[in-house]
C-alpha cells in the first residue's frame, strides 16, 4: 500500500472521523482539506440502505443541480431530420444516427462525449449498444429523459447541469455536486437538490435506515462524514438536533 503524503495526512487530521458534519461545515471542510492545485470537483458519497441486486429496490435518477457542475457536458445525440438539426441548434457535440451507432459499436470516440440522448424510433439500434455504453454509465434511458422526442429540450438540460445517479452493486451514489471554486452556499444548495431527489426516489421496498452514511470531498482531498438525517436548514451550522 502505497503511503499518504504529508500533506494528505495534514488534511485528514483536520477531521474529526467521528463526527457527523452538518452540509455546510461538510462543505467548507472539503474545500479547506483539499490538497489540488487546480480548480477540483466536489463530490458526494451516499451508503443507501437498498439490496440493488433486486430490481424493486434499485434507485436510479437525474437532478438538475440549481448552479450547475462548473463542467459544460459533451453530449452525443441519436436522431435523424428535424430532431437531429434541433440537437445540433441547442449545442450537441456530435449528432448522428446510422454511421454513428456503428462507430460507436466499434468503440471509437468514445473518449469525445459525457452524456447519450436518443429518439425513441432509434432505440432499436442504440439498444444494440448497450455492451460499450451500459458500464460506462451512458445507455439512453427514458427513466431518466435520455431517449425523448425533445432532443433539445434533454442537451439543454444536461449543459445546463442536470446530472444522472445511479447506486452501485455495492449500494453507493457517487456524483459530483460542483467545483472547489463554487460558493459555501452554491455547493450545499446543489447538495440540497440531489438530497431531495434521491429521498424521493426512495423504494417501497426498501427496509431499515435509507441513507446510512454521506460524505463531502473534493478531487484530491479526504472525505468529510455529513449527517445523512440533516435534511432542513442546510445552510447553518447548528446542532442537528437542535432544528
Amino acid at each position: 500500500m502505497s503511503k499518504r503524503s504529508k500533506t494528505l495526512r495534514a488534511a485528514d487530521a483536520k477531521i474529526d472521523a467521528d463526527k457527523l458534519y452538518a452540509p455546510l461545515e461538510a462543505v467548507r471542510l472539503a474545500k479547506e482539506t483539499s490538497t489540488s492545485k487546480f480548480d477540483g470537483t466536489v463530490e458526494v458519497a451516499f451508503r443507501l440502505g437498498v439490496d440493488p441486486r433486486k430490481a424493486d429496490q434499485m434507485v436510479r435518477g437525474t437532478v438538475n443541480l440549481p448552479h450547475g457542475t462548473g463542467k459544460t457536458a459533451r453530449v452525443l445525440v441519436f436522431a435523424t431530420g428535424d430532431r437531429a438539426a434541433a440537437a445540433e441548434a441547442a449545442g450537441a457535440d456530435i449528432v448522428g444516427s446510422d454511421e454513428l451507432i456503428a462507430e460507436i459499436a466499434k468503440g471509437n470516440r468514445l473518449n469525445e462525449f459525457d452524456a447519450v440522448v436518443a429518439t425513441p424510433d432509434l432505440m432499436g439500434k442504440v439498444g444494440r449498444l448497450g455492451r460499450v455504453l451500459g458500464p460506462r454509465g451512458l445507455m439512453p434511458n427514458p427513466k431518466t429523459g435520455t431517449v425523448t422526442p425533445d432532443v433539445a429540450k434533454a442537451v439543454n438540460e444536461i449543459k445546463g447541469g442536470k446530472i444522472e445517479f445511479r447506486v452501485d452493486k455495492h449500494s453507493n451514489l457517487h456524483f459530483i455536486i460542483g467545483k472547489a471554486s463554487f460558493d459555501d452556499s452554491q455547493l450545499v444548495e446543489n447538495y440540497g437538490a440531489a438530497l431531495e431527489e434521491i429521498l424521493r426516489l426512495k423504494p417501497s421496498a426498501a427496509k431499515g435506515r435509507y441513507i446510512k452514511k454521506a460524505a463531502i470531498s473534493t478531487t484530491i482531498g479526504p472525505g468529510v462524514p455529513v449527517d445523512p438525517n440533516r435534511t432542513r436548514n442546510l445552510l447553518t451550522e447548528e446542532d442537528p438536533a437542535a432544528v
